[in-house]
């Protein structure tokens, strides 16, 4: 069974992406920098199957998109001497390793981080509140294969392993999130990506590469 496709614009669209999500479904939209694939996080089921459907090895986490700042003592602790890079970066494309909190799901990550982040997007953040604040969302692509910017070539990686896909137009940034291991001191940059070495150092000082 293939994916249903909805258009960004239509007004019953977030009911429906939150349906879905309840329901134990998978469901792609655009974020600020590539297409994302979501889960509930805390439907086990349904992030078991999100690995399945990317066919994600089972020891890679899945990140946890944020509706905004405000949920992400939910999930994570972000020591005080890192907090400036969440109030530079958040909403937009940094994903931060952190330690994580006894609500996230072993299924998510079942070692003692999580990596959180808030999209630069009106339309993710608005999806990911009405779903509860927090999203269990990894890139809507196959793995190993290029990160997806339209709804297209989210169908084409993955239209028969999902349920619903939120057509919003190409993605604006393309390039995935930089990904910045906060969990040691001086913090490590784990992958290079929107937001540059340089302009990281300016706000937090030495980062170290992996």
């Amino acid at each position: 069974m293939k994916a249903t496709i909805v258009q960004a614009g239509n007004e019953d669209m977030l009911r429906r992406a939150v349906e879905v999500l309840r329901g134990g479904g998978l469901i792609a939209f655009p974020t600020d920098t590539v297409y994302g694939v979501a889960a509930l996080p805390w439907d086990v089921d349904a992030v078991a199957r999100l690995y399945v459907a990317k066919q994600r090895p089972k020891n890679l986490p899945i990140p946890l998109l944020l509706s905004s700042i405000d949920q992400l003592s939910r999930v994570a602790a972000l020591a005080p001497e890192f907090a400036p890079l969440a109030e530079r970066f958040w909403p937009g494309g940094l994903t931060l390793v952190l330690p994580k909190t006894k609500v996230v799901p072993d299924v998510v990550s079942s070692g003692p981080t999580v990596a959180v982040r808030v999209p630069d997007l009106l339309l993710a953040r608005d999806l990911i509140r009405q779903a509860g604040g927090v999203l269990a969302v990894t890139s809507a692509n196959v793995s190993g294969r290029p990160s997806p910017v339209t709804a297209k070539e989210v169908k084409e990686h993955l239209s028969e392993r999902i349920d619903l896909i939120v057509d919003g137009g190409p993605c604006r940034g393309g390039v995935p999130s930089s990904l910045l291991d906060c969990t040691v001191s001086p913090p490590v940059l784990l992958r290079r990506g929107a937001i540059s070495e340089e302009i990281l150092r300016s706000v937090v000082g030495l980062i170290k590469t992996s």
